[in-house]
């Protein structure tokens, strides 16, 4: 049986960052023959993704399709063990193997977030990479259970309304149109973080629009085990997307010269919002053109 268990389950709740242990990284598909071999089946469709070496915390969050320097997916996971090598397996749910495990997890993640709130959408990104590696500041519109299968790594989080940390007018932007352009690490950022130093077994719950970062040291790496792997499992919720539909209806009152409640202060705002901000949602979509963003709709 594989699980995922709440450090502190008095404590741990959906809304909330919350320390957490697992054992996938005893599952067989997390090893390192078997990621090589879903790489090898996503990367006809794009889903295999590349940053250069040398990734700051501050850095924008930047990936391609293709190797930077035009290397093979062979040649980059035969180097995978090189110092600063990154490569990251994006919405893994795609592979029928892959989808029957994010399924099963699923159900424990349902009891974990709470019974009143259903999950959908789950999808799966794994990240490989060699020390010293960083994934850049930044913020997901998913909830997020993150293990970490292999190897060390230290997560950096900030709570989601800490508004010195991210502006709200920069997460309505984000949530409408996926913009990270002020999404960024200032000075002064880092002291207001919870740190996550994280092997094998270890992994953290975080909510939607939590910033967050990661970064690999070459101290920890032991011989003969110089690969970090981690998984991002996320997933939207009723809650999540009636945030996300209040978030578009600030965007647009902000327009307006307006400063709107961020959402999650007042269940009751958010449910009044809730249905105006998807009626904006549908005309942008209808009139102008707008996709939608997945969970907003």
């Amino acid at each position: 049986m594989y699980e995922i268990e709440p450090v502190d389950p008095a404590t741990f709740g959906p809304r909330k960052i919350g320390a957490i242990r697992h054992n996938y990284h005893e599952h067989p598909m997390f090893r390192l023959d078997a990621l090589a071999a879903l790489a090898h089946r996503l990367m006809p469709s794009g889903k295999c993704r590349f940053a250069k070496p040398g990734l700051r915390p501050d850095s924008p969050f930047e990936h391609e399709d293709k190797a930077y320097d035009g290397r093979s997916l062979d040649e980059v996971l035969q180097r995978i063990e090189e110092p600063g090598s990154w490569l990251a397996l994006y919405n893994v749910q795609v592979d029928p193997e892959y989808d029957r495990l994010l399924r099963d997890v699923q159900r424990r993640m349902q009891q974990l977030v709470a019974a009143d709130q259903k999950i959908f959408d789950v999808r799966g990104f794994i990240f490989i990479s060699a020390p010293p590696s960083a994934t850049p500041f930044h913020i997901d519109r998913e909830n997020n259970f993150w293990l970490q299968i292999r190897g060390h790594k230290s997560l950096f989080l900030w709570d989601h309304e800490d508004r010195q940390v991210i502006a709200a007018p920069d997460v309505e932007e984000f949530i409408m149109f996926g913009s990270l352009g002020n999404v960024r690490m200032r000075e002064g950022t880092l002291e207001r973080s919870f740190r996550f130093d994280c092997g094998p077994g270890d992994g953290v719950y975080f909510p939607s629009t939590t910033p967050h970062m990661t970064r690999t040291e070459p101290d920890r790496v032991k011989p003969g085990d110089a690969v970090v792997v981690s998984i991002g499992m996320v997933f939207y919720t009723d809650v999540t997307r009636r945030h996300a539909r209040t978030h578009a209806l600030n965007w647009q009152a902000r327009r307006l010269g307006r400063s709107p409640t961020s959402p999650g202060r007042s269940d009751l705002i958010d449910r009044v919002k809730e249905p105006l901000g998807l009626t904006l949602v549908e005309l942008r979509r209808r009139f102008r053109g707008y996709k939608p963003p997945p969970g907003i709709r």
